[in-house]
């Protein structure tokens, strides 16, 4: 029996928006039904350690988009491994979803300029739910993340675990 591999998410929410969608994508890897090959590990950025990055085999990185750029706090998480983790983990899989009040791209673009300077491999395009909060109230407020918008974040989680059970990434 081959060892598991282990999924790790690595969030930072404000408003619940971002969580909701890290959280539904775990929902997707358990629903995939590969206990067996995998473990799906949820954690906040600040939380993270360098050693959490080095022993996973893949990363979702779920990030609100703030004024045109992932979270402090997620860049802060970037910044702290990255000395740690590179040149030891070349090549592994991540994806990225973003909780935005307009576009999102941007976030997006970050994500993807730091992960080639951490020289790991998109598997899938960057989820990102907008959620028209544009007023200070609404930028503020808690969020809720549509039911459409969950099934897209589990469905994710679906395909990283079965990518990763299957030996595909």
């Amino acid at each position: 029996m081959q060892p598991k591999k282990t999924l790790l998410v690595i969030y930072y929410s404000v408003t619940g928006g971002t969580e909701q969608m890290a959280r539904a994508l775990i929902k997707g890897v358990k629903d995939a039904a590969i206990e067996d090959t995998l473990v799906a590990k949820i954690k906040l950025a600040p939380e993270t350690l360098p050693e959490d990055v080095l022993t996973a085999s893949a990363y979702v990185f779920a990030t609100p988009e703030n004024l045109g750029a992932v979270s402090g706090l997620m860049k802060d998480f970037f910044d702290r491994c990255y000395y740690p983790a590179l040149d030891k983990i070349n090549g592994r899989p991540y994806a990225t979803l973003i909780c935005a009040g307009s576009d999102g791209q941007n976030a997006a673009r970050q994500i993807e300029r730091i992960t080639t300077g951490w020289r790991l491999r998109a598997v899938a395009d960057p989820l990102i739910v907008c959620t028209h909060a544009q007023t200070a109230e609404a930028i503020l407020s808690p969020k809720t993340i549509s039911a459409e918008d969950i099934l897209r974040c589990e469905a994710l989680g679906s395909l990283m675990a079965n990518g990763l059970a299957l030996g595909v990434f």
